[in-house]
C-alpha cells in the first residue's frame, strides 16, 4: 500500500484509462462498489467514468486522502497481479 500522497497519485497516473473496481465508505456498516474507468488525475483529486449501466450518475471523484485513510479502496481490474492503492 502507498504511504503517501505522492505515491498515491503516481500509482494512479500509470493506470489511466485503465478499468478500477473502488470500494467506498457509505457509512458505519456498509460499503459501495463501483466500476469504472480512471478518467483524470488532478492535484488534490482523481476522477472515474462509472460504467452507466450500474450508476446512476457518469463520474465520481475522490481525495488520495481517502486512499490513505482507507476510507476508499482501489482494485486495478483486468491484471494477473490485482494491486490495492
Amino acid at each position: 500500500m502507498p504511504s503517501t500522497l505522492a505515491d498515491i497519485k503516481e500509482s494512479l497516473d500509470d493506470h489511466l484509462g485503465k478499468k478500477i473496481m473502488l470500494t467506498a465508505q457509505a457509512g458505519r456498516k456498509k460499503k459501495t462498489e463501483r466500476k469504472g474507468i480512471l478518467a483524470d488525475t488532478y492535484h488534490s483529486v482523481f476522477v472515474v467514468e462509472l460504467d452507466q449501466d450500474e450508476n446512476a450518475f457518469e463520474r465520481v471523484s475522490y481525495s488520495y486522502t481517502d486512499v490513505l485513510t482507507q476510507s476508499v479502496e482501489i482494485e486495478y481490474i483486468g491484471e494477473e497481479n490485482r494491486q490495492l492503492a
